[in-house]
């Protein structure tokens, strides 16, 4: 008699990475590998560092369900015409989790915090050709007696201007990225557990029509995860019962689209929509997205408001995300 129970896994490594980065990432499906319009974030490709439109500074805060929030912080600039850079910080957050012990009573409440930070440099090889290299670095605190996971992932990009409205992406994200958790010190059953981030490669393309006033853009994402799953076998042996564990290395490979488009309404005002595949299932893996950016002269200073709202199915709830960048 054999029985096997796996362990169940939720989220992959770094999810609160992927949720995107900024109101008009998120507004547009997070589907910008491929865009070339020069207001991306190079932290969805590095290779749009060197054509961001001027040095900028932009600063991101998001309420999510479930008592979770999100900032985004980011720093980027044109160098020299050919080259850019771009400097960013993430941290989402979970608070209010109910803590409680082995026999159900409550012992306080919990919060996680994570982080991550990254660096991106890129090069315009011509006027159509760029490529980009990001060095990202990662944070996560999950619980007050166990220590902080480190890690360090590289992103690698090009893109590539096929016609005057015609663009493509090509990214490989979080390169080398994994966590790596010790409980021993807590828990008698403790042990040393490495969570690998997931390795993605995405493809996008994005096409300018109406004179630059409307941009379409789709992507799409091969994901694949190594996990290593404790497996529980109940064997039979000489009429006894014999609990053993074993631990599996398993390969899980997925693909996910992404599209998103927006149109200018009028000079400084702009719609966006967008849709995500977070998952395999049908509907309640999509995250639908609407929003806008207003542009807002301050003096001589150019001022631009952003906002997003997207509705998340798998969490039951919405999020919302409001972003100011000041052009310097």
């Amino acid at each position: 008699m054999l029985v096997m129970v796996p362990t169940a896994w939720a989220q992959n490594a770094g999810a609160f990475t992927r949720i995107g980065f900024g109101a008009r990432g998120i507004a547009l499906g997070n589907a910008l590998a491929g865009d070339v319009s020069g207001t991306a974030s190079p932290w969805y490709n590095p290779a749009h560092a060197p054509r961001t439109e001027s040095q900028h500074l932009a600063a991101t805060a998001g309420l999510l369900s479930f008592d979770r929030s999100v900032q985004y912080l980011q720093l980027g600039a044109p160098l020299q015409g050919r080259a850019g850079f771009a400097a960013g910080l993430i941290h989402a957050a979970v608070t209010d989790i109910d803590g409680r012990d082995n026999s159900g009573f409550h012992t306080g409440d919990l919060s996680v915090d994570e982080y991550a930070g990254f660096l991106a440099f890129g090069l315009n090889f011509s006027e159509r050709f760029a490529g980009g290299l990001s060095f990202q670095f990662f944070r996560s605190d999950l619980f007050e007696g166990l220590s902080a996971a480190r890690s360090v992932g590289i992103d690698l990009g090009f893109s590539y201007r096929l016609r005057e409205n015609w663009g493509l992406g090509l990214v490989a994200d979080d390169l080398l990225a994994r966590y790596t958790w010790d409980s021993s010190s807590i828990s008698s059953s403790g042990r040393s557990v490495t969570d690998n981030f997931p390795r993605r490669l995405r493809f996008g393309v994005t096409n300018i029509r109406m004179d630059g006033g409307l941009h379409l853009l789709a992507e799409v994402e091969s994901r694949t995860t190594n996990v290593d799953v404790r497996i529980r076998e109940t064997r039979l042996f000489g009429g006894s019962v014999v609990q053993t564990e074993r631990n599996d290395d398993i390969t899980l490979q997925e693909w996910r689209v992404r599209y998103g488009a927006e149109y200018v309404v009028a000079p400084g005002f702009t719609l966006r929509t967008g849709l995500e595949q977070l998952g395999e299932d049908a509907f309640d893996s999509v995250r639908p997205s609407l929003g806008f950016r207003a542009d807002i002269p301050v003096g001589e200073l150019n001022l631009r408001a952003e906002y997003v709202f997207a509705w998340e199915a798998q969490a039951g709830g919405s999020l919302n995300l409001f972003t100011v960048i000041l052009d310097l």
